[in-house]
This record gives C-alpha cells, structure tokens and sequence, in this order.
C-alpha cells in the first residue's frame, strides 16, 4: 500500500474505500449486505493498510457512518474518517449541528476530514466556511475539505476560510479525467489532495460491460452506459485490457493503477465483496511504465462521451424500435 504524509490528516493511503453503498437501498445489495459484507470489507481494508474511509451524511441518511464507525471499532480513531455535510442552509450554527450528528454517528469526537458535499449554488462559501473555521479552532475536524469543486470555487473557499482548503473529491478517472487539466496541478503544487471518487466509472472501467451487456440499477442511469457512450469507449478499454494483460491483472486494477501514479491524488472506490476490496487494494503496488501511462492518458483524453440529453434520446429510439419490431412495422 502507498501512502501520503499529509499535514492535519497524517498517514492517507493512496487506495481508499468509498461507503455510499453501505446502508444504501439504490445500490440493490439488500439489508444482509449492511449487516455482513459491509463490516466484513472494512475489516479487510484495515488488515491490507488501507486507512482512508469516505462517507456523508446523506449516504443512507446517516447509516453509511452508522455502519462505518461500528465496523471500525476502536480503530476508528486511528484512521482518516472523511464525511461531508449537505450544504442546506449551512449557517454556523447548523454546520456544528450536522458535524455533531456525524460524529455521533461515526462514534468520534473529532472528524479528521469534514468536506462540503457540493457547492451550493446560491449559497456562497464566505457563508459556509466560517462554521468549519470554527470547528478547525475547536479540533472538532482535522481539515476541511470540499467536493465537486472547479479550481475557481476552491480558492474562492479557500479565501472564504481563511487557510488551505486541504481536499477536492470529485469526478475522477480514466473516463472523466478532466481533473488532470486543472486540479492535479493546482493540488501538486499547492500541496493539496484530490480525491477521486468513481474512480472506475462506476464499474464501466472493469470492462465488463457492452452494448449487449448494459448494466442495472443505480448505474443504469448513468449517461456513460448509453449506446453511443459504449461505443466510444471501447478504444479505452482496449488500451485497458492491453497494459492489463501485461501487468496480469483485470482493467479495473490498471484503471486504479493509474489515478494513483498521478501527484497528490487519492481513490476511493466502493467495494461490493471483500475479493473486490483486496483486488482495489493490491491495484496500488502496480508500477506502470511511462509509455503505459502515457498510452492510458492518451486514450482518456481521446474518449468524447455524448450528453445526457442525447443518451437520452438513443434510449427513446431503441425502445420505439423495439415496439416497432414486436409489431412488425
């Protein structure tokens, strides 16, 4: 396991897990997956080193943090616990509130990452972070943290806050890798953090999934499974599977591999099994060469999915041929 030394955090692993799923009902992994594998696949994370551990408040309206902090045990104080408030009416005064529910939840007196979910869009930050300042002065939390930023509103909030905003979880990964263009730098040379989440597409960097071979679900909906987007990506996932076979590991592994190889940059994909843990975990002692690198940052940057709107659209068209083709028009 790699790891970052990273000042008000300490020891980060490269290789986190992201919890959204625990006590979620979207994901479809039922209630034995939160009483059983959930604790099961955090136990594991901690025996392979992994000390990052992502949640919010609104993942399973408060149960993620519920099941995270009974999962962890007595080692929850000794890992970085990450969770986020929902910035509705995020006043001073309601911030702490919401800090002290998380907490509670989470079985800690001290968050050592709080981050801002989204950005609010009427909202602005001189309003938000004064709230986590003053958390920041009390060491309720170890660093505030924000997500789903641009690099604009970041050191818009970091002037709101009055000190570094310390981390930008956002979109992050061989399919969405416009963090590279802005973020990454700005975190490298300010030494900050990026944290990717999604960091396999929700599953479309696995490779497992076609034209033919559409997902369920949550993933359903994403505009990434459409027709025309699978279509796209293949080039991709062929450089995937080709650095793959090289390494001897599955694309997803490489699809970590990479986001990791880059500076100040930490994942944090969900695990739905503790093989699927073991196998993200392993994913950050790969080593990739710097054409192999190249070649994945290439083919990223070549990968154009289409929007919502239009995936929307090829939806429509593909069932109206299917009720065109069972009547026989």
């Amino acid at each position: 396991m790699r790891f970052l030394d990273v000042d008000g955090l300490g020891r980060v692993s490269r290789i986190g897990l992201g919890t959204w799923q625990f006590g979620s009902r979207e994901w479809g992994y039922g209630e034995g997956y939160a009483e059983g594998a959930a604790r099961d696949i955090v136990r594991r994370a901690r025996d392979l080193g992994v000390t990052l551990f992502d949640t919010a408040e609104v993942y399973g309206f408060g149960r993620s943090e519920r099941i995270l902090g009974e999962a962890l045990g007595e080692e929850r104080t000794e890992v970085v616990v990450a969770s986020k408030i929902f910035p509705v009416a995020p006043f001073p005064p309601v911030v702490r509130s919401r800090l002290e529910s998380s907490a509670k939840r989470l079985g800690l007196q001290r968050i050592p990452l709080y981050q801002v979910h989204q950005p609010n869009p009427v909202v602005p930050d001189s309003v938000i972070m004064p709230g986590l300042r003053q958390l920041l002065d009390e060491d309720r939390i170890g660093a505030a943290g924000v997500s789903n930023y641009s690099l604009a509103r970041w050191r818009a909030a970091d002037a709101a806050l009055g000190r570094p905003v310390l981390s930008n979880q956002v979109q992050f990964s061989l399919a969405r890798p416009g963090a590279l263009e802005d973020l990454v730098p700005f975190a490298e040379r300010e030494g900050r953090i990026v944290i990717a989440y999604s960091p396999l597409a929700q599953g479309l960097l696995g490779g497992r999934y076609d034209v033919g071979n559409r997902p369920g679900g949550v993933r359903a909906a994403n505009p990434l499974f459409g027709t025309e987007n699978l279509r796209r990506v293949q080039p991709l996932l062929d450089v995937l599977r080709e650095v793959a076979d090289a390494h001897g590991v599955r694309p997803g592994a490489i699809a970590l591999a990479w986001l990791v190889s880059l500076p100040q940059v930490v994942v944090i994909p969900g695990a739905s099994t503790v093989e699927q843990m073991e196998a993200n975990a392993a994913a950050g002692d790969i080593d990739l060469r710097p054409d192999e690198q190249q070649a994945l940052t290439s083919a990223a940057r070549a990968f154009t999915p289409v929007s919502a709107v239009r995936t929307l659209a090829d939806g429509v068209r593909e069932r109206l041929d299917g009720v065109r083709e069972r009547l026989g028009v």
